[in-house]
């Protein structure tokens, strides 16, 4: 049997990647914008919906979800190639990236995107922490379709994107890529316990 090699490996890993989403978040009347493919249903009971989704701690975006328990996930359609450069090729501690971004603020006080596939206003219920990142899980608690009235075209995938971005945008994308790969490799094993704020112990009962 050959031994596969870590990027033999990762590249099998890929096959697990989520749809690429776009994540909103405010703090203070400070809004951001990113972009993540590490988001996945996290329930299968209709009536309780949740996600889950991986933020990296170097992220902007992490503190202030961190901080208040608020974020939006909008899945994008196949063809918002520049939405995702915008909001994925840069910070948003040096830059407003929603600033020319059509938005509205939601049900939680966060910014909706008026253009996406559809978009849900998530409040975390519990963390857990992964070293280099966080993962969030969350209660949807509400759903739509942006500013139109139902879901349009195909949801965008990684590897969509991937194939089909610019090719002037590769090399950037590719340097962020192994930036983002170096600070994981650094932080991975240092994992902490974490108790989410609005969590609230069991007490065992005595018979």
């Amino acid at each position: 049997m050959p031994i596969l090699q870590p990027d033999q490996i990762y590249q099998l890993l890929r096959n697990l990647t989520s749809p690429v989403v776009a994540i909103t978040s405010e703090r203070g009347g400070k809004r951001n914008g990113m972009i993540a493919d590490s988001a996945v249903r996290a329930s299968i009971v209709p009536a309780i919906p949740r996600v889950s989704v991986y933020i990296h701690k170097f992220n902007y975006s992490h503190d202030l979800i961190f901080e208040t328990g608020r974020l939006v996930l909008h899945l994008l359609r196949d063809d918002q190639f520049e939405l995702i450069h915008r909001l994925g090729f840069a910070s948003g501690r040096t830059r407003d990236k929603l600033a020319d971004v059509p938005h509205r603020l939601g049900t939680l006080g966060v910014p909706v995107l008026d253009d996406c596939y559809a978009y849900f206003e998530c409040r975390v219920a519990n963390v857990m922490d992964t070293g280099s990142s966080t993962c969030f899980l969350s209660d949807v608690v509400d759903v739509s379709h942006g500013a139109a009235r139902s879901a349009t075209g195909s949801v965008m995938t990684a590897a969509h994107f991937r194939a089909n971005m610019p090719p002037e945008w590769r090399a950037e994308y590719e340097a962020l890529l192994r930036a983002a790969q170096a600070y994981a490799a650094e932080r991975s094993r240092d994992i902490r316990p974490v108790i989410w704020k609005g969590l609230k112990p069991k007490t065992e009962s005595r018979s």
